[in-house]
């Protein structure tokens, strides 16, 4: 069996091979990768004051060392580095980065919670992108769930956009940080098709480094404009931000190594449960009531579209093998 493992900001899969089946160990792995991931979010968004494409340097960058370290576990750290595209990675690698911008950006402006409901946009916006630009079939039930998915988007985005109007509370810096932080999701949306199209062509290791090594070249173009000098905490955060992510990566990749990929993936939705407690903790962060209506449509929708996806790709299967002549 094949499995597609993509990062949680849109980064490419770490492996594709599911060599064994034990369901809870899956799970179990999976919530933990859900769990450092926020705890990447949570040392980014406490270093605050540094730029967004600063950030995406130390997440990128502090992030090769650990998934160097497990490449070379898993024995294949000397085919990494052989690449028939090199344009190819560049590009995904700039999308990457565009969508870690937004994303960041977003993270800086807003509430813990806020801005991760809303990267739970990004699932919905991969099946409009995979229709508009690869020509994918996609039926009533699916284009049903992105569409009652976006109604809930618009419900946590729209105290913040009310801000034009001015009938808000919120700052104008926390409106533009709601609309980055939707646009990042569409940029990660965007990034995982570019991910679909090097899979059929590139190793999945090839693919990881690449993506780390182009992201920290390419978010060092954003120095000129406006990176500070961190202070000795906040290095400190930023360089286990970045181990963090690279950490998270691993631990996703061997969760979709013991449990099918529809199995475990609904539990990305607990990143919010952790979200909620960190921001209140941490951060001070009360979650509207909007953001929690709109929350609860938007994981409602991603999970209906997993379930969908599941069913299609059973389909598919039973397809294929009523079309295999049996000998």
């Amino acid at each position: 069996m094949t499995t597609i493992v993509h990062q949680k900001d849109g980064g490419p899969p770490l492996t594709d091979k599911v060599r064994s089946t034990n369901v809870m160990l899956g799970i179990g792995l999976k919530v933990a990768s859900v769990c450092v991931f926020v705890c990447m979010s949570s040392l980014l968004k406490a270093s605050d004051g540094i730029p967004a494409g600063q950030l995406v340097f130390f997440r990128s960058f502090f992030a090769i060392f650990p998934v160097v370290v497990f490449i070379a576990w898993q024995g294949q750290l000397n085919v990494a580095f052989k690449t028939n595209e090199p344009f190819s990675h560049f590009w995904r690698g700039f999308v990457g980065v565009s969508a870690m911008s937004a994303s960041f950006y977003g993270l800086t402006k807003l509430p813990l919670p806020e801005a991760i409901a809303l990267s739970y946009a990004t699932p919905l916006l991969t099946v409009l992108c995979s229709a508009v630009f690869l020509r994918e079939t996609v039926r009533l039930y699916r284009w049903s769930a992105v569409f009652v998915g976006l109604i809930g988007v618009l419900i946590i985005l729209w105290p913040r956009m009310t801000f034009f109007t001015g009938q808000s509370e919120f700052g104008g810096e926390e409106a533009i940080g709601a609309l980055a932080t939707l646009c990042g999701a569409g940029l990660a949306a965007i990034a995982m098709l570019l991910v679909r199209r090097l899979v059929q062509t590139e190793r999945t290791p090839t693919i990881v480094v690449y993506f780390s090594i182009a992201s920290s070249v390419i978010a060092l173009v954003s120095l000129p404009f406006g990176w500070v000098w961190p202070t000795p905490m906040q290095a400190t955060l930023l360089v286990m931000a970045g181990i963090a992510g690279g950490v998270a990566q691993i631990l996703l990749t061997e969760s979709y190594r013991h449990a099918d990929m529809s199995t475990i993936a609904p539990f990305e939705y607990t990143s919010m449960l952790l979200g909620l407690v960190i921001g209140y903790m941490l951060f001070g962060d009360i979650p509207s009531s909007e953001m929690m209506t709109g929350a609860v449509i938007v994981i409602s929708a991603g999970i209906f579209i997993i379930y969908r996806e599941r069913q299609l790709g059973l389909a598919r299967a039973r397809a294929r093998k009523a079309s295999t002549p049996q000998g």
